[in-house]
């Protein structure tokens, strides 16, 4: 039977974290929203590690990842998910209020599959969180051998 994966979601500002769970909500994302403050916390629970050892088993279907966090940032955190043998196939979309090329430029290189800058308006963050939920949880075609969500 299909399980339907969580979403990873890297924020360290409780009103973007709370937006982005408002948006995924009201979309009627049936997914599990897991959301981590800092880099650190994201790799642990990537990795099962520390407070994360007892998870289910599996990748998320997607990680929202924030580049500026602290602890570890974002880029760090893309480096770790890609280098990794059981991790480089999970959808990582930074999702950032960074228009630095470079940092758009960087993440591409450690292979991000979205970058998107976080609007300043409200609605339009909405509809932008909701767009990249509904596509990464249910149009997007995962690689075989991974759980493909339930529609």
């Amino acid at each position: 039977m299909n399980e339907i994966r969580n979403i990873l979601l890297a924020e360290d500002n409780p009103q973007d974290a709370e937006l982005t769970l408002t948006a995924l909500g009201e979309y009627n994302i049936a997914n599990e929203v897991v959301v981590v403050t800092d880099g650190a916390q994201a790799i642990d629970y990537l990795f099962r590690r520390g407070n994360y050892s007892t998870r289910a088993e599996g990748n998320p279907a997607v990680v929202l990842l924030d580049l500026k966090m602290p602890k570890v940032d974002g880029l760090e955190v893309l480096r770790t998910i890609k280098q990794d043998e059981k991790l480089k196939n999970i959808p990582v979309v930074m999702l950032t209020s960074s228009r630095e090329e470079a940092d758009v430029v960087k993440s591409y290189s450690l292979g991000v599959n979205a970058y998107v800058v976080k609007p300043v308006d409200f609605q339009a963050f909405l509809d932008v969180v909701r767009q990249l939920g509904a596509f990464w949880t249910v149009h997007n075609e995962p690689p075989p051998g991974t759980v493909r969500p339930k529609t």
